[in-house]
C-alpha cells in the first residue's frame, strides 16, 4: 500500500467512526429500512425526538 492509500483508508475509518458516534448512521439505516419495507419515513426531527424519548425512558442506560 502506498502512503496515499493508507491515508485514504484512515480517512474512511475516521468518517465511519464519526458517523457511528454521532448517530448519523442510525438515520441512514432507518431510511434504508423504510425504503425496503415501503413505508413512509418520519422526519429527521421526529426520528431524533423518538430516539431521545427512548433514551430517557429506557432503564438500560441508567445506573440508578
Amino acid at each position: 500500500m502506498t502512503v496515499v492509500e493508507h491515508l485514504a483508508r484512515a480517512r474512511r475509518g475516521v468518517l465511519w467512526y464519526l458517523r457511528e458516534f454521532t448517530g448519523e448512521a442510525r438515520w441512514d439505516d432507518y431510511l434504508d429500512r423504510c425504503a425496503r419495507s415501503g413505508e413512509r419515513p418520519m422526519s429527521r426531527r421526529d426520528f431524533e425526538r423518538h430516539r431521545a424519548d427512548h433514551r430517557e425512558t429506557s432503564v438500560e442506560g441508567r445506573c440508578c
